[in-house]
């Protein structure tokens, strides 16, 4: 089977030029600095779907575990949801003081 990075995108579908692992892309002039990293992988056997994953804060490398199940897709990211409102209140209090949840410096 190959590999996801091994493909192309389709055209149209919004994501990146794929970068191979331990070089970086540039970062287009346009865009702002990466202050957080989000990174999941899906499993699914047809009955059963499993998410897990880690979020980073850049600046004080804080790092949590992400886990969420569901038999749907639409069960997945509601629970997948859920996990993200549930994030210790020292990592979503850091979020939210940097205005990444939209909300501004408070």
């Amino acid at each position: 089977m190959p590999r996801r990075d091994d493909l192309d995108e389709p055209p149209g579908s919004g994501a990146g030029p794929v970068v191979p692992v331990g070089t970086t892309a540039a970062t287009p002039v346009d865009e702002p600095p990466v202050v957080a990293r989000m990174v999941i992988e899906i499993r699914s056997d047809g009955r059963r779907t499993i998410a897990r994953g880690a979020l980073e804060d850049v600046a004080s490398g804080q790092r949590t575990a992400i886990e969420a199940r569901g038999s749907t897709p639409v069960q997945l990211a509601l629970e997948l949801a859920r996990v993200m409102v549930r994030l210790p209140r020292l990592v979503v209090g850091q979020v939210r003081r940097r205005g990444l949840l939209g909300r501004g410096p408070r």
